[in-house]
């Protein structure tokens, strides 16, 4: 079905992406806002990322020193900004969130070239339970999720329409993900490996940009950016950090990366996240008069429905050859095959939070590429998505829940308890 003939289908789409991803993205905003601050004491992580960032404000002794720092001093930022409170803390977080939904919304746009399908995965992304979770709680995933999504729409931006800035621009956006978590790393390659198979196949993808100079500008830029990061720690009153040991500590950082670590009531293998076996209750305590809960899990219908959207858009690219649909299938099964291969002695399932944003993407490349058989199909999925997020609404945002049993309403199996 044309552009044309869609959008006589649905008036009320308009000719241009861009207020619809303002609104999105407003949206998304005032939703993670909701109740931020509840609770009032640090969640999961917390302990360990919102101290660390404090010794940013008061440059004072490094903490948590096992990750890099830009995601620290983001939180930093927020603290600066909003005060040493919940909402301080989390402000930043929210930011990050919105940014990931809008660029999944344009990474989409960018693919298909079609608005109803940006939609779809904008708002699935909304409703995808993950994004709205990390967006309000003051962690490194979040953050880190949020410069890979909009480095991929950078870098799909500039295969459409070229341009050294923007390519540059994904590669700093590359490298402020590495340095927020090193996780992130793998994505420099994959996008220099993307370019290489990609411009091969069609010279007209990156208009203006010559293979060599743009993969070493990759490396350079995301290089510099990620080291430009630890800059402030230079200038801390206690253990500052020199020139001389910038390297030495990111040896360091590898080894506290990879140490064995004793287990962990919540550790769970990669291969179980696609599958949801495992997520984890960030809390689950009586705060401030009432029972309270944070469940970290991915929305179930998306979840699983992803894999099968995966799983067909493999099958569509083996059959047409469409390469967004090669590059929706590879963005999930490279960003979970990394922690089939990194060296770490335990996962946790909001390792898979990059993962559970691409098979939104996923699932609106493989809506589009059969939307004159599906037709509606995408609207109804949505609104079950939608049903599904009310119904978990409770378990996600800290309200008050019925009792100490509660939890067993949201914990359909039993390794989710």
């Amino acid at each position: 079905m044309s552009e044309s003939i869609r959008r006589t289908v649905d008036p009320w789409l308009p000719r241009k992406p861009l207020p619809v991803a303002i609104l999105l993205g407003a949206v998304a905003e005032a939703l993670f806002l909701i109740r931020v601050g509840m609770p009032h004491k640090m969640v999961f992580d917390e302990i360990y990322y919102v101290p660390a960032a404090r010794t940013f404000l008061a440059r004072s002794r490094l903490l948590n020193v096992e990750h890099p720092p830009l995601a620290k001093e983001l939180i930093a930022l927020g603290i600066r900004l909003l005060g040493d409170s919940p909402l301080g803390w989390r402000f930043m977080s929210t930011l990050a969130g919105t940014a990931t939904v809008v660029a999944v919304f344009a990474i989409v746009q960018l693919m298909t070239g079609r608005l109803r399908a940006a939609l779809i995965a904008g708002v699935l992304a909304i409703l995808n339970f993950t994004i709205f979770v990390q967006a309000r709680i003051a962690t490194l995933d979040v953050f880190m999720a949020a410069f890979l999504t909009v480095a991929i729409a950078m870098i799909a931006w500039a295969m459409k329409s070229g341009g050294w800035g923007k390519w540059i621009a994904a590669s700093v956006l590359l490298g402020a993900a590495t340095a927020c978590k090193w996780a992130a790393a793998p994505y420099v390659a994959f996008a220099a490996l993307a370019f290489v198979l990609l411009k091969r196949g069609d010279p007209r993808r990156w208009p203006g940009l010559r293979p060599l100079p743009a993969l070493a500008l990759l490396g350079i830029v995301s290089i510099a950016t990620y080291f430009a990061t630890f800059l402030p720690i230079f200038h801390f009153s206690a253990d500052p950090l020199t020139w001389q040991g910038l390297l030495p500590l990111q040896k360091y950082m590898y080894e506290q990366q990879v140490q064995v670590l004793p287990s962990h009531i919540y550790q769970s293998s990669w291969w179980s996240w696609p599958l949801l076996i495992r997520p984890i209750w960030y809390l689950y305590e009586p705060i401030e008069g009432a029972q309270r809960g944070i469940l970290m899990i991915g929305n179930p219908l998306i979840m699983w429905s992803g894999l099968v959207a995966v799983a067909a858009c493999l099958w569509g690219w083996l059959k047409s050859r469409s390469p967004r649909l090669l590059a929706a299938f590879a963005l999930w099964t490279a960003s979970v095959a990394i922690f089939a291969i990194i060296p770490k002695s335990l996962g946790f399932y909001y390792y898979y939070y990059p993962s559970s944003i691409f098979l939104v993407i996923a699932i609106a490349a493989a809506f589009d590429h059969w939307r004159d058989r599906l037709g509606r199909w995408d609207t109804g999925f949505t609104l079950a998505a939608l049903v599904l997020a009310l119904y978990f609404f409770p378990a996600l945002s800290a309200l008050p829940l019925d009792g100490p049993k509660a939890f067993h309403h949201w914990t359909w199996l039993p390794s989710w308890v």
